[in-house]
């Protein structure tokens, strides 16, 4: 395939405004969040270099989340070069119209977005794991660990200087089911091993019923009700298992696997597979919307507004997307109506603008 010079010329605005726009975008990351760091460790005696550390393994999961706002940006600044130069007119004097222009970024748009979620994102999933593990390791209610395997979830939770080894087959409706408890004091020496079919972790005092407890001498002991002192409520078990963003779209699907294999809960995991699978698309919609308002300056227009007003319908992006991704999570609506829903509306009014924009 042979690219015409005007393609590569538009190609070459956009890419270079793109990194002008990222490196903008990770200054502010980088103040902003260098900032919480150092709140967290104010308390404790660390390095400088620490917090800086720590900061750089975050930003580029913070940077991944606000890229398809960065293209609208991008777009907008595109188009004002070109405006300002009258390239737009000498573009068309060579037979290149509105919609040829469009399109040519939204391909580029699309092929940029293919890259960051299968390049960018692996990077950095595998930085925010890093991020993850080096900061709890300094969190001060870190008495907790979990993990899901193909024999259910494994907790470890330390409580009043003894140390609780849980395991579950699945979890649903705030309830474990055929839990098997092991009690170990802080040296390792076994305490007691509690057995029970279901167990309930509304909040931090399990109720457990009809449990087999088996204690130090090895006696056998049936309780029927059995408080269960713990650091973990049904909220808590489900957060423990919520940071994604460290995993890459393999890990997720596995992760997804093993979720329905105990019958928990892989609504999250849904949801970010499915913004990943759109997220090429979120990115090119978002250079079609920018395209559109900043077509439609008329020369006399202020352009400083048309910013204004691309940020705005950004933000708003933002919040309806929040909305339905939200009533995605809590089931209220299927996942993937709720990732491509607001793209879809998106689109519609980009098309709508589209329509108009190319006899300008």
């Amino acid at each position: 395939m042979i690219f015409k010079t005007y393609q590569i010329y538009l190609s070459k605005i956009f890419t270079s405004t793109l990194l002008k726009t990222f490196f903008v975008f990770l200054s502010l990351a980088f103040i902003l969040n260098i900032f919480e760091e150092i709140n967290f460790f104010k308390d404790l005696k660390v390095p400088i270099s620490l917090p800086i550390f720590l900061t750089f393994l975050n930003i580029p999961s913070i940077l991944f989340d606000i890229f398809p706002f960065m293209f609208l940006i991008t777009a907008q600044f595109a188009f004002i070069k070109l405006m300002d130069q009258n390239e737009i007119i000498v573009l068309k004097n060579f037979g290149l119209d509105n919609l040829q222009i469009i399109k040519i970024l939204s391909i580029l748009s699309f092929f940029i977005g293919l890259i960051i979620i299968t390049i960018y994102y692996n990077f950095s999933s595998s930085l925010k794991y890093s991020y993850l593990n080096l900061k709890n390791s300094y969190a001060k209610d870190n008495k907790y660990l979990a993990v899901i395997t193909e024999n259910g979830i494994w907790i470890k939770d330390e409580v009043d200087e003894n140390i609780n080894i849980i395991n579950a087959n699945r979890v649903n409706n705030k309830t474990l089911y055929n839990v098997d408890i092991i009690q170990f004091d802080k040296d390792f020496n076994f305490i007691s091993n509690l057995i029970a079919n279901e167990v309930f972790i509304e909040n931090k005092n399990w109720l457990i019923k009809d449990a087999q407890l088996t204690n130090f001498y090895g006696k056998n002991v049936n309780i029927k009700d059995y408080n269960f002192k713990t650091n973990l409520n049904y909220n808590d078990v489900n957060s423990l298992f919520s940071n994604l963003s460290s995993l890459n779209i393999f890990e997720l699907n596995e992760l997804r696997k093993k979720y329905d294999s105990i019958n928990y809960s892989s609504t999250d995991v849904n949801s970010a597979i499915q913004k990943l699978i759109s997220f090429p698309f979120y990115l090119t919609i978002m250079t079609i919307l920018a395209a559109t308002i900043m077509l439609k300056i008329k020369y006399n227009k202020s352009k400083i507004f048309h910013l204004i007003f691309g940020i705005l319908i950004s933000v708003i992006i933002y919040y309806l997307s929040f909305f339905f991704e939200e009533l995605g999570k809590n089931e209220q609506i299927p996942i993937g109506i709720s990732i491509w829903i607001p793209l879809i509306i998106i689109m519609l009014i980009s098309t709508i603008s589209l329509i108009r924009i190319n006899e300008k």
